[in-house]
């Protein structure tokens, strides 16, 4: 008998779903409700690309999971369609006037088949709107700034975008910035048409790079002869325009576009919509969705939450061997995306920063109830001794603790105690085994994970 491999047993399982990817964030459906004001928006923009002529600039900004980047690649994907079917009308035309010329035996046309074409008075044949508007390429290129957060990188992707051959593809490092600018403009001016660039978490971008790249980008058209090209730039941070130079803040803002953020019904029109294709029939209880929605709604109306919440609930029902999704399945699933939440938020932290985690992880091990900024840097100071690394002052200690706060890995607050001043209490907001299981998997904590420090004899007096 031939033995089983390990997935067979899960190929052959019973799914809940038809299409698990229709409820990923970054699907693109055919329809995207309760976003046509937006979408009529961004065309109404770019349909100057399909005339030959240059879109303004727009800056486009709303908080996560409002539709943004949907929107943007779903008008974009409609924009390359349409200037497809232009070609081919055009082209048609084109086929259709030669053949009536030709067959056209008054005069002995016929006799000149080979020369037909370079008699075409395409001015007459054609006419402007034809000529001008239809054979017009149009480029549409996405670039998440979030993984390509350079300027070296964003102007190489660009530049590779029209080369087809790998090999004459620029390289990712070691080319002068200006040679890679100037390659970019030959290559969009050979390529000729419209360019759309969208620049998706720009700030990204900017917080690496500066805003250099976006005073090129804004301004190319003055170095293209034979194209054009705008600029889409996109951000979940509403105030990411006052840190701009006035120029650039005046040549990306020449539209603007808000996102609102989805209420719970309209959640719930997009979670009823994906799992249409997504799930098998009857396999939601009417509670689901409803739940779903309500809980995505208080994080500001985010889409992508909703959706997560219902793939995961999904999955965990597939792992329970149930026909049904239920309302524990969606508790289940919230709990999960938000502990696998922290656990990439800590993984991708600086060193310095999962030190200071560590130390607070320590004190409270070490059974600190009232713990101050002044006890997380005495076993901050100890840890960094130990890893023979630089420590910092206590003041960028501080700081770190704040942004370890705006994480929502950790919970502080200022006290004052009259005259004995101001401090900063600290609590977790995620349980320390958690916490501690993540820091567990850096090679640079691995030797101190488990430190007792020596002031832990000495902390239970400093309390408050």
């Amino acid at each position: 008998m031939e033995k089983k491999g390990i997935f067979d047993e899960f190929l052959g399982a019973k799914t809940l779903f038809k299409n698990k990817e229709v409820l990923r964030p970054n699907y693109i459906p055919e329809e995207l409700p309760h976003r046509r004001t937006q979408i009529n928006h961004l065309a109404s923009i770019l349909v100057a690309a399909l005339r030959g002529e240059t879109p303004s600039n727009i800056f486009i900004y709303g908080k996560t999971g409002t539709g943004k980047t949907a929107v943007t690649k779903y008008v974009g994907d409609e924009l390359n369609k349409k200037a497809r079917e232009l070609s081919e009308e055009y082209e048609n035309k084109i086929i259709k006037t030669t053949l009536d010329y030709i067959n056209d035996d008054n005069g002995g046309r016929a006799n000149y088949l080979e020369n037909a074409f370079n008699h075409l008075d395409f001015e007459k044949f054609f006419g402007d709107e034809l000529k001008n508007n239809i054979k017009i390429p149009v480029h549409y290129i996405y670039i998440n700034c979030q993984h390509v957060d350079t300027q070296y990188r964003v102007l190489t992707h660009i530049a590779n975008s029209f080369i087809e051959t790998w090999d004459e593809r620029l390289p990712l490092t070691g080319w002068p910035t200006d040679e890679v600018y100037n390659r970019l403009r030959q290559n969009i001016d050979d390529a000729g048409g419209v360019i759309t660039i969208i620049l998706d978490e720009i700030d990204k971008l900017v917080e690496k790079s500066g805003d250099d790249i976006l005073y090129n980008l804004t301004r190319i058209n003055s170095d293209l002869h034979n194209a054009k090209a705008n600029v889409i730039g996109i951000s979940n941070d509403l105030k990411f325009k006052e840190f701009l130079d006035a120029r650039v803040k005046s040549s990306l803002g020449e539209e603007e576009l808000i996102f609102p953020p989805y209420d719970a019904e309209q959640l719930q029109d997009i979670l009823y919509d994906r799992s249409q294709n997504a799930l098998q029939e009857k396999a939601i209880e009417s509670s689901v969705i409803p739940l779903c929605s309500a809980l995505a709604a208080q994080e500001h109306g985010d889409a992508r939450r909703a959706l997560d919440l219902l793939r995961v609930a999904a999955e965990l029902a597939d792992r329970d061997n149930t026909n049904r999704i239920t309302e524990k399945h969606v508790r289940k699933a919230l709990s999960k995306i938000e502990q696998d939440t922290v656990a990439e938020v800590i993984r991708t932290l600086p060193p310095q920063s999962k030190l200071v985690l560590l130390s607070i992880v320590i004190n409270h091990e070490n059974d600190v109830v009232k713990l101050t900024t002044g006890m997380v840097f005495d076993v901050y100071k100890e840890l960094c001794e130990k890893l023979h690394m630089d420590t910092l002052t206590q003041r960028r200690v501080t700081d770190l603790i704040s942004e370890l706060d705006m994480l929502g890995i950790i919970n502080s607050r200022v006290v004052s105690f009259g005259r004995g001043g101001r401090t900063k209490l600290i609590e977790r907001s995620v349980p320390v085994e958690n916490i501690k299981e993540v820091l567990e998997e850096s090679d640079l904590l691995k030797p101190v994970i488990d430190y007792k420090p020596m002031i832990s004899q000495i902390v239970q007096s400093t309390l408050l």
